[in-house]
């Protein structure tokens, strides 16, 4: 015979109330927001600066010194009447003959720097090319063209 189940006919009563969880819901947000840290986080460690002032400027036909980094290397070339002015991160030099021994000597320093000509219009395309030819021999592998937007 079958016994029946003392529990198939009493009511399940579920008096939990939500006012605790609550509570400790509120108490919680509390502590994080008094324990947050609202400032702005300086990520760049403290250090002492030069006690000298340098005011004299450095000549640009000099190689750059070993220890600046690049990020970028840019090769302008603009028309000036019937030559091309050429510069490389705003130091003027001759022409391609000085520009490839600087792109070397840059190349020593950060080979994946990406190199960037940004010619004028009225340059010719010899010349835009002959930059570009300068900088893969230096041995950058990332040579990107600068171009202006057309208005439409």
């Amino acid at each position: 015979m079958k016994r029946v189940s003392p529990f198939l006919n009493r009511e399940i009563a579920y008096d939990s109330t939500m006012t605790p969880m609550i509570d400790v819901v509120f108490l919680l947000l509390v502590f994080f927001v008094w324990t947050a840290s609202f400032q702005i986080v300086e990520y760049r460690l403290p250090s002492e600066l030069s006690l000298e002032v340098g005011t004299t400027e450095q000549d640009p036909a000099l190689p750059p010194p070993p220890e600046q980094d690049f990020d970028e290397v840019v090769i302008r070339l603009r028309w000036a009447g019937d030559v091309t002015a050429w510069t490389v991160n705003d130091s003027l030099i001759s022409g391609r003959d000085e520009l490839v021994p600087m792109l070397e000597r840059i190349a020593a320093i950060r080979r994946d720097a990406p190199v960037i000509v940004h010619p004028d219009p009225e340059v010719p395309l010899g010349v835009v090319l002959d930059a570009y030819d300068a900088a893969r021999l230096a041995g950058f592998d990332q040579v990107q063209y600068a171009v202006q937007e057309s208005p439409l």
